[in-house]
């Protein structure tokens, strides 16, 4: 009998997965699974449980939200052959489970887990820390992991906008940076830089879907400088909404598959959604085809 390891953040989505847990773990039991449950404890028990016990299982699958599934990957990439991994997106925002193809509803989700397709996808690394598709800095990127569970929750989205309202005084606050990546190095002040490696990062499409792998080995990199006068800010939005950044004075976008970003200060960072640290010094590379995850149609 094959063995599964279903790890679950009880505090996801307003706590919904507990209503649900006996029909997900019943059709991983008729995929002819042998099923241990691990609620996580707390911050980064998935990483620590999937680390220790990943290496025993046919498959895991965690349940949660963006940072549930970044944890539990974190901690299958330090085995040396990391089991197949499903994801029951179960959070606020669910960013991620958009490329996978996944369905609504933590049963049908259950169902791909154990019987949808196998496909290999890159993930990131930061410094000595992974992420699974988007890493961030400046204004706003601090709205995810600033605004309480408890308010995610009462509010979902709608608590991220109330939260980045408060943030609209940041604009004026640039960072000096000297950035390296593969097609060469630049240096200026930026509001906001992301590192993705997804098709949508708050269901807000950066590039076209045409420019977007999962599995290529590269990242999609997105700049924005600090904007001088009013026109600049205006340029800068433009340019996003429209995919078009190469016509835009204010956007950086390239590709590239590492990049080491140099800051005048400590600069604080958020991956997938989680604080990730502030350091002057950011290498981040792809980790290519690292994780094999299951996906929908």
């Amino acid at each position: 009998m094959k063995r599964l390891l279903f790890i679950y953040n009880p505090q996801a989505g307003k706590g919904i997965v507990k209503n649900h847990l006996a029909n997900i773990v019943d059709i991983f039991t008729k995929a002819d699974y042998l099923v241990t449950v691990w609620p996580t404890q707390g911050k980064e028990d998935a990483t620590r449980v999937a680390a220790r016990q990943g290496w025993w299982y046919d498959r895991v699958v965690c349940c949660g939200g963006d940072g549930t599934l970044s944890e539990t990957v974190s901690g299958l990439l330090t085995l040396e052959t990391p089991p197949v991994l499903g994801y029951l997106p179960a959070g606020t925002t669910n960013d991620f489970s958009r490329n996978l193809g996944l369905p609504r509803g933590l049963e049908k989700a259950a169902l791909t887990a154990v019987e949808g397709t196998p496909r290999p996808c890159d993930m990131g690394r930061f410094n000595d820390r992974y992420f699974v598709y988007v890493a961030a800095f400046g204004i706003f990127t601090d709205v995810s992991y600033g605004t309480p569970q408890e308010f995610k929750n009462a509010f979902g989205h709608l608590a991220y906008l109330l939260e980045g309202a408060t943030k609209l005084g940041d604009l004026g606050r640039g960072y000096h940076l000297t950035v390296e990546h593969d097609g060469g190095t630049l240096e200026d002040d930026f509001i906001y830089g992301m590192v993705t490696n997804t098709n949508s990062v708050g269901g807000f499409k950066v590039f076209p879907p045409s420019q977007v792998s999962l599995d290529d080995g590269v990242f999609e990199v997105v700049l924005v400088r600090q904007p001088r006068k009013v026109g600049d800010l205006q340029d800068a939005l433009l340019s996003l909404v429209r995919q078009n950044a190469e016509e835009s004075r204010q956007v950086v976008a390239f590709h590239t598959q590492k990049l080491k970003i140099t800051a005048a200060e400590a600069l604080p960072w958020t991956l997938d959604g989680e604080y990730g640290g502030a350091p002057e010094v950011a290498r981040i590379e792809t980790q290519n085809k690292a994780i094999t995850l299951m996906w929908g149609k």
